[in-house]
C-alpha cells in the first residue's frame, strides 16, 4: 500500500491537534487502518469496519503480556492511592527534607535521575519507583508532575539502552543472533559508546536539573504548578509514619527482582517483565492494605473505596493503553513498520546510511509506539548491510536502538510514555507536548553527530 500505511498516524495525530482528544484519535487510527485491510477484500468487506474495529481492541486480551500490562496499569492506582492516603508519602517527604537529604530542586531532581539508573535492570521498574518516589518532593518544591515525567521517562530508556545486562540486552542480542551477526555480544557492547541519542538525552536531563532552566511548553506548566502551590500550601493528606510509603515501595522493588529471578530461572536478565511487575504490585498493594488495616485509622471498607478510587483516577490512562496496543497490532498487520523501515534505502551515499537507519528507526517508533519491536524489523535490515558494505557493526546497531528509543520518547502511544504519566500523575498530552522539545533537540543532535562521526569510522 506504500504511503497509505501511514494514513491511520496522519489521522490520529491530525485529531489530536485539533480536538486534544487521544482516546478519540486512536479510536480513528485505528478504524483507519482496519479499513485499509478490509479493501483489500473488496469494497464490501469495508463495512465490516467498525466491527472489525472492536475486535482488534478485543484481540489486545488475548496476549497475557497485554493482559498484564492493563492489569498492572489499574492496580498501581490502588497502591498510589494507599500511599497517599496513609500519609506515608507526606511523612517521607519531611523526613526527607529534615534529614537534608533534599534540599533544594536540585537534589530532588538529581534522586530522581539517580533512582531511575539504579534501577536499570527494567525500565517500567525504573519509572514507576522514581515516579512514585518523587511525586510529594516535587510538589513541595514547586515543581510541576510534567517535569517528573520527562525526567524519569528521559533516564529510563536510555539507560536500559546503554547498561544492557537486563531484558533490553536480552532482546537485542535475540534479535542479532537471529539475524546472523558474528560476535554480537562484542558488538552490543560497542553500541555503548556509539549510541548517541542515549548520551545527549541524558545530558539534557542532567543539564535540566542541574541548571533548573526549563524551555518550551514544560516552562509554563511549571508557572502553573507554583501558583498551585502558594493557593494551597498544605499537603493534601497530613503526615503519619514514612513507614507507610517506605515499606510497600521497597516491597515492590525487591518483589519485582526476586519474580525476574524466579520467571527467570535464575537468571534475572531473563526474567518476565510483564508478570514480575504484575505479581509484585499485586503484594505491595497487599502489604500497603495491611498496614493501613493495623494501625486502626482505617476500616476494610475505607479501604476499598480508596482502592478503587485511586484505580479510577488511572481509567482513562488505562483505555489509552488499551487502545495504543489494538493500534500497534493493526499497524504491524498492514505493513506500516516495513514500509518506514524501507525509507533506509541501499541507495544512500555511505555516509548517510546509519543516521538514515537512525531516522527510519525513530520514525517506525514514533509510529507503532514501540521500542523492541522496531529493534525486531530493522536489526535484519541493518546486519546485511553491516555485511555487505563492510560496516563497523556496533555503529550501525547503535544507531538503530537510538532511533529506538528517540521515536519512543515522541510518540504519544508508547507504553513508556503512557507509564511515564501515570507514575508521575500528569496528563499524557501534556507529558508528550512538554517532553517533545527536548526529545527533538537530542534526536536531532544525534542524527549530526552520526554524520560526523561517519566521517571518521566508514571505510
Amino acid at each position: 500500500m506504500g504511503w497509505l500505511t501511514i494514513l491511520p498516524q496522519v489521522v490520529a495525530i491530525g485529531i489530536v491537534l485539533w480536538r486534544k482528544e487521544v482516546i478519540l484519535a486512536l479510536i480513528a487510527g485505528i478504524f483507519t487502518s482496519e479499513l485499509l485491510l478490509l479493501t483489500n477484500l473488496g469494497a464490501s468487506s469495508t463495512m465490516l469496519a467498525p466491527l472489525e474495529t472492536i475486535e482488534r481492541v478485543v484481540g489486545v486480551f488475548e496476549s497475557p503480556g497485554n493482559t498484564r500490562v492493563l492489569m498492572f496499569s489499574l492496580i498501581i492506582g490502588c497502591l498510589i492511592a494507599y500511599l497517599r492516603h496513609s500519609g506515608g508519602v507526606t511523612a517521607l517527604v519531611e523526613l526527607m527534607i529534615n534529614r537534608g537529604v533534599t534540599k533544594t530542586k536540585k537534589h530532588a531532581g538529581l534522586l530522581t535521575f539517580f533512582t531511575g539508573i539504579v534501577l536499570f535492570v527494567e525500565s517500567n521498574l525504573s519509572v514507576i519507583t522514581a515516579g512514585i518516589l518523587s511525586r510529594g518532593i516535587f510538589d513541595k518544591f514547586g515543581m510541576s508532575r510534567e517535569r517528573l515525567a520527562y525526567v524519569i521517562d528521559s533516564t529510563s530508556a536510555p539507560v536500559c539502552i546503554l547498561l544492557l545486562i537486563n531484558g533490553w540486552g536480552a532482546v537485542v542480542l535475540a534479535n542479532l543472533n537471529q539475524a546472523g551477526l558474528e560476535n554480537a555480544e562484542a558488538t552490543i557492547i560497542g553500541t555503548i559508546f556509539y549510541n548517541f541519542y542515549a548520551w545527549i538525552a541524558l545530558a539534557i536531563v542532567l543539564y535540566t536539573i542541574l541548571t533548573d532552566k526549563i524551555h518550551g511548553p514544560l516552562k509554563e506548566c511549571e508557572v502553573r504548578k507554583q501558583q498551585e502551590v502558594a493557593e494551597h500550601p498544605t499537603p493534601e493528606f497530613p503526615a503519619s509514619k514514612a513507614r507507610f510509603m517506605i515499606v510497600p515501595l521497597l516491597s515492590l522493588i525487591g518483589l519485582i527482582f526476586a519474580f525476574m529471578y524466579w520467571t527467570g530461572d535464575g537468571e534475572i536478565r531473563s526474567g518476565d517483565g510483564s508478570q514480575s511487575i504484575l505479581y509484585a504490585t499485586v503484594l505491595s498493594c497487599l502489604v500497603a492494605y495491611v498496614m493501613m488495616l493495623m494501625s486502626g485509622r482505617f476500616t476494610h471498607i475505607e479501604l476499598v473505596k480508596i482502592g478503587f478510587g485511586g484505580m479510577n483516577e488511572l481509567l482513562q490512562l488505562v483505555t489509552i493503553v488499551l487502545l495504543s496496543l489494538a493500534l500497534g497490532a493493526s499497524l504491524r498487520d498492514l505493513g506500516t513498520g516495513a514500509f518506514v523501515a524501507g525509507l533506509a534505502g541501499e541507495n544512500l551515499p555511505l555516509i548517510m546510511i546509519v543516521p538514515m537507519l537512525f531516522l527510519a528507526s525513530s520514525l517506525m517508533a514514533f509510529t507503532t509506539g514501540t521500542s523492541w519491536g522496531t529493534f525486531a524489523l530493522m536489526i535484519p535490515i541493518g546486519v546485511p548491510l553491516i555485511q555487505m558494505l563492510g560496516l563497523p557493526p556496533a555503529f550501525v546497531i547503535s544507531a538503530i536502538l537510538g532511533g529506538g528509543v528517540f521515536g519512543d520518547h515522541c510518540s504519544p502511544i508508547s507504553d513508556t510514555t503512557v507509564i511515564s504519566s501515570v507514575a508521575s500523575g500528569c496528563d499524557l498530552l501534556d507529558h508528550v507536548k512538554t517532553q517533545l522539545p527536548y526529545a527533538l533537540v537530542g534526536g536531532g543532535l544525534a542524527f549530526i553527530v552520526y554524520i560526523i562521526t561517519g566521517l571518521f569510522v566508514l571505510p
